[in-house]
């Protein structure tokens, strides 16, 4: 079997998910291409498991001091190179097409009729997940950006929809990976934010925090603040041994650390409609706190509460490279039974779901597993 994997390269959370795929699917006699877009080939780091991966444009928003510049957006994607990349990309040797809201990808697929498949937090949105700030442009994104035959979606709990849980990296940082994170220190990933609004926030405070950002380029200390260089392994090792995660609002962050018991601090980025619905369902489920601008109090009221602790979800990569595998794409209904069955959440996280599931859905509470989708 051959396939390719078309992935979103604008955030780093898509690639995330892709490098648990392809660990996942290395396990099966199939090959698998890769192919990545939205970022500049340069800007892309540590993609050893992608092989001789292929870059292109595609598009991506153009973001400032945490909002989105939908002018800068309208300037910086060129559609005419977009669709010369999908005319041109020729997926006919391919027996499958997976995109991660990859839109080069999807749409030659569809133009030349090869099975395709979505696998994404995106796809979760095609169902009656919460959603906030959706407007009929989003729709349209959501739905057009990047159309597959099938569509398997992620999100942090099922309200009673056919979706999955997220997709985690759960590769251990190297054992030899220095430890730079202080004792107790907050892990600060605000890469939509400029590096001198995050600096002068967290120069506020005495605790320590480590901060990557894309506009640093060598580690810096300053005060109680560690600037480091965007990277795979010290981001992991970061991320295991901090307290705690300031971030945005994107989706495999959140993942990783609620799987690592680490309570989140989230600022959406300001338009952005994913965001906006993560933090805000977050929030509800009594995942995360908030902020929707920089700001000390909410940083110094979160500091000062305890985490939730770990929720465990189960293999989803494993489960879904045996899915795709098996060429099972119409059969979906024991696989989402199968992988809710083994999510293991917290007890206060329990009770703020049933709350949500009385005070949102109105229906008798299903103690997190999926009763109506077994009647």
């Amino acid at each position: 079997m051959k396939l390719l994997y078309g992935v979103q390269g604008t955030g780093n959370g898509h690639i995330s998910r892709a490098r648990a795929m392809a660990r996942a699917l290395a396990e099966y006699d199939v090959e698998v291409d890769f192919i990545f877009s939205g970022r500049p080939a340069e800007h892309y780091f540590d993609m050893t498991p992608f092989g001789d991966y292929r870059t292109f444009t595609g598009m991506s928003f153009v973001s400032r001091d945490g909002k989105i510049d939908m002018l800068a957006t309208a300037r910086h994607n060129h559609l005419a190179q977009l669709r010369r990349d999908i005319r041109q990309l020729d997926v006919s040797g391919y027996d499958k097409v997976i995109s991660d809201f990859e839109p080069i990808s999807a749409w030659a697929a569809r133009q030349q009729g090869i099975p395709s498949v979505a696998i994404s937090h995106q796809a979760a949105f095609s169902h009656a997940v919460p959603k906030h700030g959706e407007t009929w442009i989003n729709r349209l994104i959501m739905r057009h950006f990047a159309p597959t035959d099938y569509a398997i979606g992620l999100h942090w709990y099922h309200f009673n929809q056919a979706i999955l849980p997220p997709i985690i990296d759960t590769s251990l940082p190297n054992a030899t990976t220095v430890s730079l994170v202080a004792e107790k220190a907050v892990l600060v990933y605000l890469p939509f934010e400029s590096l001198s609004a995050v600096s002068e926030l967290l120069l506020r405070f005495s605790q320590p925090f480590v901060c990557f950002h894309p506009e640093v380029s060598a580690l810096e200390q300053r005060e109680n603040l560690t600037l480091m260089p965007l990277g795979k392994e010290s981001f992991h090792s970061a991320l295991h041994q901090c307290q705690g995660v300031i971030a945005n609002g994107g989706f495999e962050l959140p993942s990783e650390a609620l799987t690592l018991g680490k309570k989140l601090l989230l600022k959406p980025l300001s338009g952005q409609f994913e965001q906006l619905s993560n933090v805000a369902t977050l929030a509800q489920l009594g995942l995360a706190h908030t902020m929707n601008s920089l700001d000390a109090r909410a940083v110094r009221e979160w500091l000062q509460t305890p985490a939730v602790g770990a929720i465990a979800y189960p293999d989803v990569a494993k489960a879904l490279a045996e899915w795709l595998v098996k060429g099972e794409l119409g059969q979906t209904r024991s696989l989402f039974h199968h992988l809710w069955a083994q999510v293991d959440y917290p007890e206060t996280v329990e009770e703020s779901i049933l709350d949500f599931n009385r005070l949102s859905t109105r229906v008798e509470p299903n103690r997190l597993r999926l009763q109506r989708l077994n009647r």
